[in-house]
């Protein structure tokens, strides 16, 4: 949704690339006075195909491009954890939501929560969220799939979304 996405994963700053207009989508809605925050199941950490230091290093060329664009990133809370471990931090769970609301003492009620995955719709509404989903990366296998969320809106991209919400 904010960069294209590998079944390989993102294993390093190379080959993370931004999806185009989602960068500048980010930048207009911090105008508007909307916080952005990312929340990300990477399990390729506990499956050891790339380090924290690596992860670390994608986030910092996402906040240099990001920033070049005008945009700002507040906070990214990520679940380290494999499907495996059934944590409550890995989306479909809401953990991360929820640490979200206690960390920045906000509420989730009804704010637009974009992701492109069943789980991303599924933690978002389990937080009280309003789940949202863009067509890229998962997101057109997602609405072939889409099940419980028939209802949700659907959007091509993170700039489509930013077009009908800041307009």
């Amino acid at each position: 949704m904010i960069n294209y996405d590998s079944d390989k994963y993102i294993k390093s700053p190379d080959e993370w690339h931004p999806i185009p207009g989602s960068l500048d989508a980010i930048a207009r809605f911090n105008q508007a006075d909307y916080r952005i925050v990312v929340i990300t199941n990477q399990s390729g950490l506990s499956r050891g195909l790339f380090t924290l230091d690596d992860l670390n290093q994608i986030h910092q060329k996402m906040y240099k491009q990001l920033a070049k664009a005008g945009g700002n990133i507040e906070a990214i809370f990520f679940c380290p954890h494999s499907e495996k471990e059934n944590c409550k931090c890995r989306k479909p769970h809401a953990g991360l939501f929820h640490s979200l609301t206690s960390r920045l003492n906000i509420s989730l009620t009804n704010v637009p929560a974009v992701g492109d995955s069943w789980r991303d719709l599924k933690a978002a509404s389990v937080a009280a969220a309003k789940p949202i989903l863009v067509l890229t990366g998962n997101g057109r296998r997602t609405l072939n799939n889409i099940g419980e969320f028939k209802d949700v809106s659907v959007y091509n991209d993170l700039a489509a979304y930013a077009d009908y919400l800041l307009e």
